[in-house]
Order: C-alpha cells, then structure tokens, then sequence
C-alpha cells in the first residue's frame, strides 16, 4: 500500500508540474503598435491677421511602388509674417482615404512631428502637446525672416514613430537625438521667403 501511495503521489506531483510549464506557451504575444500607412501629407500654413495660404503637400499614392511622390508647394511664404501651420496624414491606399492625423494624435505619446528649416527662413514652434507635456506638432506656428529680398531654403518634414521625447533637444523639435521609427518624411524645395 505505501508503495502504491507513493507512486501515487509521485504521478500527481509530475503531472502538476508539466501542467505548470505549459502555461508560458500558451500566453498570447502582447500586441504590436504597427507603423501607419501614410500615403499622403499636407502641410497648410495659414497667415495670422490674413493673406495667402501656403499648402506643402507630397502624394505617393502608389505607395512603395516605382513612382515617386508627386510634391508641391504652393508659393512662396511673406517675410515677417506669423503663420499657423496644421499637418495632416491621409492612407489613400484604403477607399475612402484613411484619416492618420486622428490616430497621431490619439497616439501622441508615440509619435512627434520633426520640422528642419534651412537657411534660416524662419522658426517653428509647437502649440500641441501629448499627456506628458511634450510636442505632437500637428498644430505649430511658423514665424518667416524678415527679408530685404526673396530667399530660398528647404523644410523637412518627419513624422517619427516611438521617438526618445526626453533625449537632448527633442521637445524643442531637433531631430538628432530622437530615434524611433520615420513613418514619413518629405523634404520640400526650394521653399521661399519673400
């Protein structure tokens, strides 16, 4: 009898303890944050106290096919001039086009919107911020040079996905130290100040 007890009580101890091990393999993975398709982004620019709307738009909508994107700007911004400037991201690879912009923004914690400004044609600052306090940069301003003459430059535009927000000059938009994923970018040229 006490052998019969003992395998027994060996028999349960073994099953309880193969059953426990199965249970890891059988945890679902956590879920992924995938990256957006972005097909489409429209960048308009909008002069405080009136005037002309300057739009910067680039449209890839056959997404990673051979064509490249078709990118416009709409004419040239006023020297010394403060503008509001809204993004938008748009999948027109779904029917009807996928607004990105409302899951950005949803998402802000993830995701931060890097403007590079070359040649000094003015300086942009961010009006919104996610639950930490840190940029998003759908809603900025734009504050152009105050020239004598017309100017030409550039601005990149980077929407970046999981960027480091509290690395060195990260929430004051630079770029360098932010890591993550880009989920797109376009760099608009030449950009004028007139």
């Amino acid at each position: 009898m006490k052998s019969f007890l003992k395998l027994l009580t060996l028999l349960l101890i073994t099953n309880l303890i193969v059953s426990c091990s199965n249970d890891d393999d059988n945890t679902p993975p956590p879920p992924v944050n995938e990256e957006e398709v972005i097909t489409t982004m429209t960048i308009t620019f909008m002069p405080q106290g009136g005037g002309t709307d300057v739009v910067l738009k680039t449209q890839d909508l056959d997404g990673d096919g051979p064509n490249p994107p078709v990118v416009t700007i709409s004419g040239p911004f006023a020297s010394n001039t403060t503008y509001t400037g809204s993004v938008e991201f748009l999948n027109e690879l779904e029917d009807p086009a996928e607004d990105i912009t409302e899951e950005v923004q949803a998402e802000g914690l993830e995701h931060q919107v890097f403007f590079t400004v070359t040649n000094s044609l003015g300086t942009v600052t961010y009006n919104d911020m996610d639950a930490d306090g840190n940029p998003i940069g759908l809603d900025i301003t734009f504050q152009t040079i105050d020239t004598g003459s017309a100017v030409d430059g550039d601005i990149t535009v980077t929407l970046r996905h999981e960027p480091n927000k509290d690395a060195a000059g990260v929430s004051d938009g630079d770029i360098t130290n932010a890591g993550g994923e880009t989920d797109i970018e376009e760099t608009f040229t030449p950009v004028t100040v007139e």
